[in-house]
């Protein structure tokens, strides 16, 4: 998968661009996200690969993520941090990574990712149960007993919930995934 450079190295690049206690998170999501793909069946270290590099721009400047990943609609102008997703999948493109996988990964860890793709589900599930942040830990037991999608379902609802709850607007994407998982939960 990796051919010119390692996931050590990748680590380590983005260990440099990130505050320390960003990296932290990163390392307990890469940890966590590795662990929900072996549970449930999925390729661990591609898992991993994406985790390591989910919130590679998180510290990114508004005009440096603008400029990575021009906005497309209102709330990405408003909130020019709900693009570091996509940013992160440019710099992670800019890095060498070219498997799709872990690029749409990397992207809808912010906003959400269909039901087919598992290993966006397991990233998004580690990022917002990780135990750094002491929330979720339903959906983190879920994700880590071979229930993905149930995890899955519960942790896009939370955040809808979430957001909703303190008068933010979710993402487009993000209410996709919402009544795609919504949609799911009831059939």
């Amino acid at each position: 998968m990796l051919s010119t450079i390692s996931v050590v190295d990748l680590s380590e690049k983005v260990r440099h661009q990130v505050k320390p206690e960003r990296y932290a998170h990163i390392l307990r999501v890469a940890e966590l996200a590795a662990e929900i793909a072996r549970a449930n069946g999925l390729d661990a270290e591609k898992t991993y690969l994406a985790g390591i590099l989910h919130d590679s721009a998180r510290n990114f400047s508004a005009e440096q993520l603008v400029e990575l990943a021009p906005p497309e609609n209102e709330i990405e102008r408003k909130h020019p941090l709900a693009l570091h997703g996509r940013a992160g999948r440019r710099v992670a493109q800019a890095w060498g990574i070219e498997d799709e996988e872990v690029l749409e990964a990397i992207e809808g860890h912010v906003y959400g990712v269909s039901p087919e793709h598992k290993i966006g589900m397991a990233l998004y599930i580690a990022d917002v149960s990780e135990p750094g942040r002491g929330v979720n830990h339903d959906i983190r037991g879920l994700a880590l007993q071979g229930r993905l999608e149930e995890a899955y379902q519960e942790a896009v609802i939370c955040k809808v919930n979430y957001l909703q709850s303190k008068g933010i607007e979710p993402h487009p994407r993000t209410m996709a995934a919402y009544l795609a998982v919504t949609q799911q939960k009831r059939s």
